[in-house]
Parts: structure tokens; sequence; C-alpha cells
């Protein structure tokens, strides 16, 4: 075990509390058996000691009752040019084309440079949502990130597993077209049909229908997905079969196809965390969200980054435009930084 000073962790569920957890952290290679613990990793699972162990937890209503003041912060932000994108957006459908891969998730990344507070601040930003959102966020030296994803990459309790399918993303107002949309349906069916698929030979899995998830700003394709496990397993040998989804990651998962997209990531600027499965274990209970929709930070250089998943029907202007809108998102949820 290791120990990394100071720092804050926490994660809201729906419209619960926020359960927080104050540094120093103890890192481990194994999840606690009866403490509070954290998952913190990166998009590749490279971290060595995920589980990050409180020296203190407690839950509150607000982060205002933390101490974290939400002071200003001033962001002077680089104008995002399209061509680096459209490049590996180029590679991708090269790479469709000769059979290597059905799917990628490119990711777009703006970034800016405080100018004025500090970057912790941004974590107090952050605004309650509403029940189909998970708030998280993570801070340490000067290092972290926060946001509200409405994505849930696993709960686990006892043998009863709980996922979701959600892929396909429009503005709110095309929401009847978009139910109609034969691409967007078939990118989240790669999505919900690879997790039944993975998750078949370890539980009895209940797939529910398909139905819109409406987000304000933004709706995607929402399918839960339910799994009774036939015996327990360990959350790190979960973390690996479902990390990362077809929502986020490439379809086949190969070595191969994961380290093109790792290097794809690299090229445009991705933070290591975006993406990420972040968690909490507490009560007996795991819940890892996909760490999406947030903002990142290193000192003062700020990233918010957006990922679109590309098939062989995607059209280079409406993915851009999908990642504009994602991205537009996470700065509605963080009091338009």
């Amino acid at each position: 075990m290791g120990v990394q000073e100071n720092g804050i962790a926490f994660l809201k569920t729906g419209n619960g509390n926020y359960t927080v957890g104050y540094g120093p952290f103890e890192e481990s290679s194994d999840a606690p058996k009866y403490t509070t613990a954290f998952y913190r990793n990166d998009f590749s699972l490279s971290d060595a000691r995920p589980w990050k162990i409180p020296a203190k937890v407690e839950e509150v209503s607000s982060l205002k009752e933390v101490g974290l003041a939400e002071e200003l912060v001033s962001i002077k932000w680089e104008e995002l040019e399209s061509e680096d994108f459209a490049q590996v957006f180029s590679e991708i459908n090269e790479m469709i084309t000769r059979g290597v891969m059905v799917k990628s998730v490119p990711v777009a990344t703006e970034q800016g440079s405080i100018t004025e507070g500090n970057a912790e601040s941004l974590l107090a930003k952050l605004m309650v949502r509403g029940d189909s959102f998970y708030s998280y966020g993570w801070s340490s030296g000067d290092e972290g990130f926060c946001g509200a994803t409405p994505e849930l990459l696993f709960s686990l309790r006892g043998k009863s597993l709980k996922t979701m399918a959600l892929a396909g993303t429009a503005k709110s107002e095309e929401c009847d077209v978009f139910a109609v949309d034969g691409k967007e349906i078939r990118e989240h069916e790669f999505v919900a049909q690879t997790l039944v698929a993975k998750l078949s030979d370890i539980g009895s899995v209940l797939r529910a229908e398909r139905s819109i998830m409406d987000l304000g700003q933004l709706v995607h394709f929402h399918t839960p997905i339910e799994v009774e496990l036939f015996e327990k397993h360990g959350v790190d040998d979960l973390m690996r079969r479902l990390h990362p989804t077809p929502a986020l990651g490439p379809l086949p998962r190969t070595g191969e196809t994961l380290k093109i997209l790792l290097e794809w990531r690299q090229r445009l600027g991705c933070p290591v965390c975006f993406g990420a499965p972040f968690g909490l274990l507490n009560g007996g209970e795991f819940t890892a969200v996909v760490a999406i929709r947030g903002i990142h930070w290193a000192g003062n250089e700020v990233k918010i980054p957006s990922g679109c998943g590309v098939i062989e029907a995607s059209r280079l202007v409406n993915e851009w435009r999908e990642l504009r809108l994602k991205r537009e998102a996470v700065r509605a949820s963080l009091n338009s930084i």
C-alpha cells in the first residue's frame, strides 16, 4: 500500500447526498472489506493501486458543507480547430472499411488556462442535477476533475449487478427525429448487444426496452440492464470485463483496437481519466460511473473533452456538432464557466 497526501473525492448518485472522502488517501491494489473507498483509475486501467481509502468520510447534502467556496474562476479558452479530429475520423473510417473495427470513439478536447481563481474552486461550481446524473469529483495536489455524468458503468451488491447502454445523442428539440434515426439506433444497439454478450456467461441477464433519456439540453438512447450473477465476482474482475464499453471504447475490443484508440486519444490531447471508471464502495455496495461530461485540470491548464461514437454511417459534420453540444452541456453544469 501507499499513501496519497491530502485531496478530496466525492460521488453523488441521483438526488441523494454526496459521499465525500478526505485525504490522506491510502492506496491499495485490492478493495477493502470493511471500510469506504473510492475507485479512481485512468482509461487504460494502468494504476496498480486504484483503490483510494480516505482518512475521513462524511455524507453531505451540498458541497458547500465541506468548505468548497464558489469563488470566481476565469478561463481563457483556445479555439478548437477541427483538422486533427478530422484526420482521426478519416483513419477510423479506413479501419472500418478494412474490417479492423466497426466502431470507435474519438475524443475532441477543448483547452484553456485559468486567468483568475484556482482550479479546485471548479468543484464548488458543479451544479446539482436531477436523478439521471451522477455528480463526481477528485482533487489532489494541483490536479483533478469533476463532472455530472449520466452513465453508470455498473453497480454491484452481492450478486445483483446493474448497468446500462447509453449511446446515441441529439438535441432535445430533435427528439422526434432522433427516435427513428437509423444511425443513432445502430450505434446504441452495438453497445447494448455487446454488454449483454459480455454478461450472459456469468449471470442471468434482463435487458429492458430501449427508451430515450432526456437530460435537458441533450437526449440519449438508454437501455437498463440487470444481471443476477451465477456466483459472486470481484469488482476488479467486473471492471476489466465491462470497461470500456463500446459507448467509450472500440468494437470489437481487442488489444490492437484498444491500443489504436489510446493513440488517437493521446494525439487529440484527451485527459487520461476521461471516460475512465470512477467509483465508490460504501455500505457493501459498489457504484462505478463513467467519468464523462466533466472538466479536468493540471495546474492552471484546464480541458473539456467530449467523445462521439463513429460507425460506418457517421458523417464528420454531424459528429463535430455532437461534440460541441456535449461540451456546451458541461459548461452548463459548471455554471457556464
